[in-house]
């Protein structure tokens, strides 16, 4: 359901708060909202002091309040139930605006109160963020890519925006930006599309670097789909400042890490989402472990899970090399959600993974929230628990600082100072 909008100042009384300027929690703390805008935050007579008459307390017993958290990587149009590209995009645009209305709600009320829309066909990126603006739907806050530039034939071709060298990349960014793009997407290698492979690079160097120049003329950043090797280094070696899944995939379709481009992305600090739920296939993992604890799995699942769970491991392992270069603070965590089977709703998943690989859950709490709002350019208004910020909430039932786990279980969201769930 949706919640009445409260048009009083609220004082918002959680047992912990996590600011997201370090992850770590607090007891004894309240945050006054007033006007979609935090107002005051701090320990709980003070803050309450400073409220005038006619706020309304809000008692959030049991639960850590958090900033919002921001999914990086999101393709809004897609259902995420497990077909393929070609059956997904077989949909009508006006079928898949319906599709990304119902996934921003799955979103909104995970607690994701922040997304980059990460590529759509023809205008239905730009219609969602329209419809969102003008209050027809809900949703969390959007930037939207648009179309991605791609290839002719290559990955995600069938969203209308091909380019082939560099003075057609330059018209596409232009195109792209005319029409409202908040940033730029482009794919610098192949990936799930038939026909594409995922393990080479798509265009040179200076063929993404023309994107990056005629993107920042405009005032706006860019990100790059870089599951190949080659194509990881190029998106460096070009100025690139977000690198999407970062998978150093050779052709043969195997991840052979390269300590030479780790090296490069440290130097260049570009920021880096790995994507990490999507390569190991854990929503699968997650229902199947469900099942076990339950006592309901069969051998056949056994067999399964332990084979997900290894296959895991190499993308995981990888992850865990990237990591021993001073790139932890360049990571956001991004869903891939729509894609495969990977449904919309669980930021969750990439913090618990995040984790396994080496971070503390305060760090991934940080991750999902103060380090993407300053990756996206949002950090002025976003990300962070303090004065001034844009009241967009969550609380979890339990403490994701001292378990992660518990970013599972969302007891209330706010977004602009509104409760919606």
């Amino acid at each position: 359901m949706m919640y009445p909008h409260i048009e009083h100042p609220q004082l918002l009384l959680p047992d912990a708060l996590i600011d997201g300027i370090d992850g770590s929690s607090m007891s004894g703390q309240a945050v006054l909202i007033d006007e979609g805008v935090i107002q005051s935050v701090g320990k709980v007579d003070a803050v309450r002091n400073e409220a005038k008459h006619g706020t309304i307390e809000v008692d959030l017993s049991g639960m850590t309040l958090c900033p919002g958290l921001i999914d990086g990587h999101t393709h809004l149009s897609l259902a995420g139930d497990g077909r393929s590209y070609d059956e997904m995009f077989s949909e009508t645009d006006e079928m898949m605006v319906m599709t990304g209305a119902m996934n921003m709600m799955k979103h909104l009320r995970a607690g994701i109160t922040t997304i980059r829309e990460h590529g759509a066909r023809n205008r239905v990126g730009f219609a969602l963020k329209e419809g969102l603006q003008r209050g027809y739907i809900p949703g969390p806050r959007m930037q939207v890519s648009g179309r991605p530039i791609t290839c002719t034939g290559g990955h995600f071709w069938f969203c209308n925006e091909e380019a082939d060298g560099e003075d057609e990349i330059r018209t596409s960014v232009r195109r792209l930006v005319h029409e409202g793009a908040d940033y730029i997407k482009i794919m610098a290698s192949g990936g799930g599309t038939r026909g594409t492979i995922p393990g080479r690079a798509s265009y040179t160097e200076a063929e993404l670097h023309a994107a990056v120049h005629e993107a920042h003329h405009f005032d706006r950043i860019t990100a790059a789909h870089c599951r190949a090797r080659e194509s990881m280094k190029r998106a460096v070696q070009a100025g690139i400042d977000l690198m999407e899944h970062a998978e150093f995939l050779d052709p043969d379709d195997v991840m052979r890490f390269d300590p030479e481009i780790a090296a490069m992305m440290e130097e260049s600090k570009i920021w880096i989402s790995p994507t990490l739920q999507a390569w190991t296939k854990y929503p699968r993992i997650v229902a199947l472990r469900n099942e076990r604890d339950m006592g309901s799995l069969s051998h056949e699942g056994e067999v399964e899970l332990e084979g997900l769970e290894k296959r895991a491991q190499t993308r995981l392992d990888v992850m865990r090399k990237l990591l021993e270069y001073d790139l932890k603070a360049r990571v956001l965590p991004g869903t891939d959600s729509g894609v495969g089977m990977l449904e919309f709703g669980h930021l969750d998943y990439d913090l618990e993974l995040l984790v396994e690989v080496g971070f503390t859950p305060p760090d991934a709490i940080v991750s999902a929230t103060r380090i993407s709002a300053e990756a996206i350019g949002m950090g002025d208004t976003l990300g962070t628990i303090e004065t001034g910020k844009v009241a967009d909430l969550v609380a979890f039932r339990g403490d994701p600082s001292q378990d992660i786990y518990a970013a599972r279980n969302v007891g209330a969201v706010y977004q602009g100072g509104r409760q919606i769930r």
